[in-house]
């Protein structure tokens, strides 16, 4: 009995040529590298290694992998990503599925139509990644992707000649450069429509940001994310850097675990402004409806309302690049009379905490009530108890802030505002945790202040009388140098060689080359497009000028590519074109060249069916061998000798 097991099909028809089958392979290989950073860390190895396992495979035996194989292989895919996600439909879990179905193809890649259609769904994926991120890094790295792509369809084409794979690859990377002035023109003209026909459901989990409840320990991550979040420019000179405080939420509501940003009541806050300050803001999707503003905005910017604590706020996420311009106080008066506010302003929760309420309502006894020296007092402790900045901190349990205040001393910006705050109405002050953004880098050869996730920042406000609502950092009591430098480099996260000039120097050139992308393409709105023809005197585009330029620039660009073809056309092989010049005065002559008929063969039935030019179709015959095949590039002395005989020749038509 044959125990062996057969792990190949029989495959029908030619198979692929193993160029072919590789630059099949490095299509999907580039798919599944664009895809990697939003696919579990678990599926891309797994992919990758099916996409090498393949590839081993065929180059020792062709053939597809049979089927029992193949269909558990699929279950387990959609199995994990069920599990992984919870669903197969959404944009994570449905490009998870679609990349991995994509690889699996290769499994049964043989054949050329095979390949075809496994590339063509790999333009598909390699588009979808442009739905996670439209940088100028992805972008690039999906146009890179279409090269194999490009390289395999021509792999395909009867008679291609093998050479190197860079070379292989060139004619794409043409292809992409000449298409490039029509895409510029495409992306400019196509009209945009103000909200797009369809959407997906964002991935919150993807997303790093603020958030609307804060819990002593959350912005760990966000702490040590150095990715953008917004870049400011002002109208003016910049404000100092302990002036740079971006409000975002502000929090009353404590259980013991958590603050919340619900607010006790729904006016914003009257507030009498010192000074002002004009800037322009371009913030980066977020997955948040807050507008994060400097200071306390004094006006609300379009589709934003006002809310209480002085808060900006959108009725949508935001999911795309945001711009808006605002003008906020630095130096203020917040609030100068509280109301309802007060009693939540000062509600604890009960039974949690004793040694910090203790230690409040002792400061309020000792200090007969006076507010600010209450403040003074804990900012005291927190300055000379012996605290200290990490973003490491010990873990807290159910009395946090006893175990922070009295125990592990250590924590950061979260903690301080939290304990700060608590304090504070246990002393009978009112006071709420204000969380947002605090400093950035100033990049002076854009001129604008960058704001990266890291520069995240809790503080605090109390309310005092005839000052009204104001802020207080506690952090900055304990480790001025978080102001003054940032979270990462107060906490003794930052490498020394990371702070280097030089590397300070690219980073700040490469996000200003971001800034440019953001800006001129992610940017380029609807609203943005009207303004098109703004420089030639046309102050609003609509959709028919648009329509007339699109029509216009096709025609343009379509004749420019008939007179390249048409130029093409004409750079023909002398010889051949000289052989051409035969053939037409042949014809008249009544001996007309067959359908796949070669050159020799066609001249020797020529000179059997023209006795009388015999000798003369001989030799003509001879030479065009000669200038054709017997050196890579014909002398040009034979070459004349050739045409200035087919422009002599003379033939008498056949008699039949």
């Amino acid at each position: 009995m044959n125990w062996r097991i057969h792990w190949r099909r029989r495959v029908e028809g030619p198979l692929l040529s193993p160029r072919s089958f590789d630059l099949t392979v490095l299509t999907m290989l580039m798919v599944l590298a664009v895809h990697a950073p939003h696919l579990p860390v678990w599926l891309s190895l797994g992919l990758g290694s099916v996409l090498a396992l393949r590839w081993w495979q065929r180059r020792r035996a062709p053939g597809k992998t049979p089927a029992w194989l193949k269909l558990p292989l699929i279950a387990l895919l959609a199995l994990a990503i069920v599990t992984t996600y919870g669903t197969v439909f959404g944009r994570a879990p449905g490009a998870s599925l679609a990349v991995g179905l994509l690889v699996l193809k290769l499994l049964e890649t043989e054949t050329a139509r095979d390949a075809r259609v496994g590339i063509a769904f790999a333009c598909f994926a390699l588009m979808a990644a442009l739905l996670f991120d439209q940088g100028l890094v992805a972008t690039l790295g999906v146009a890179l992707g279409l090269l194999p792509v490009l390289a395999a369809l021509r792999s395909l084409e009867p008679a291609q000649t093998l050479v190197s794979l860079p070379r292989q690859l060139l004619p794409g990377l043409t292809l992409l450069a000449v298409s490039l002035p029509l895409t510029l023109f495409a992306f400019a003209v196509v009209p945009r429509l103000s909200t797009p026909l369809w959407g997906a459901p964002q991935d919150d989990q993807a997303r790093t940001g603020l958030s609307s409840e804060m819990s002593p320990g959350d912005m760990t991550q966000l702490l040590v994310d150095d990715s953008p979040a917004m870049r400011v420019s002002f109208d003016t000179a910049p404000p100092p850097r302990g002036d740079l405080y971006f409000r975002a939420f502000v929090m009353w509501n404590y259980d013991g675990t958590s603050w919340r940003a619900s607010p006790p009541y729904a006016k914003p806050e009257p507030v009498d402004a010192t000074d002002r300050v004009s800037y322009a803001v371009t913030l980066l999707p977020n997955g948040q409806r807050v507008l994060p503003a400097l200071g306390v905005p004094l006006g609300v910017p379009d589709g934003a309302v006002l809310r209480a604590g002085r808060v900006l706020a959108r009725d949508k996420p935001v999911d795309d690049l945001l711009r808006y311009r605002l003008t906020s106080a630095l130096h203020y008066r917040l609030g100068a009379a509280i109301g309802p506010e007060r009693a939540p302003a000062l509600e604890l929760p009960s039974g949690l905490n004793p040694r910090t309420l203790a230690l409040g309502r002792e400061w309020r006894e000792r200090l007969h009530g006076d507010t600010a020296a209450i403040v003074g007092a804990a900012l005291a402790l927190f300055h000379d108890g012996g605290f200290s900045y990490t973003l490491t901190p010990a873990p807290l349990g159910r009395d946090a802030m006893d175990d922070f205040l009295f125990s592990t001393r250590e924590g950061f910006c979260e903690h301080y505002a939290s304990a700060f705050t608590v304090l504070m109405r246990a002393a009978g002050v009112p006071a709420r945790v204000v969380t947002g953004y605090q400093g950035g880098f100033w990049n002076r050869l854009g001129n604008y202040l960058l704001v990266r996730q890291s520069d995240a920042h809790a503080w605090s406000e109390v309310w005092m009388e005839g000052r009204g609502w104001v802020r207080v950092d506690p952090t900055a009591a304990v480790r001025p140098e978080r102001v003054s430098l940032g979270a990462a480099a107060a906490g003794g996260g930052v490498r020394p060689w990371y702070q280097d000039a030089w590397l300070q120097n690219l980073r700040n050139r490469w996000d200003i080359v971001n800034r440019w992308w953001d800006k001129g393409v992610i940017g380029f709105d609807a609203l943005r497009q009207r303004g098109l023809l703004t420089p030639f005197g046309v102050e609003q585009t609509d959709n028919q000028t648009l329509a007339w330029l699109l029509v216009a620039g096709s025609l343009l660009f379509g004749g420019a590519g008939l007179a390249w073809a048409m130029a093409r056309r004409q750079r023909i092989d002398p010889a051949l074109s000289a052989l051409r010049r035969l053939e037409r005065k042949l014809a008249r002559a009544g001996v007309a060249r067959r359908r796949g008929e070669g050159p020799q063969h066609y001249l020797r039935r020529a000179a059997r069916a023209l006795p009388g030019h015999r000798e003369a179709l001989r030799v003509l015959m001879e030479q065009y061998l000669q200038l054709r095949y017997a050196g890579d590039e014909p002398a040009d002395e034979s070459l004349r000798d050739f045409r200035r005989k087919v422009r002599d020749f003379r033939a008498a038509r056949v008699v039949q």
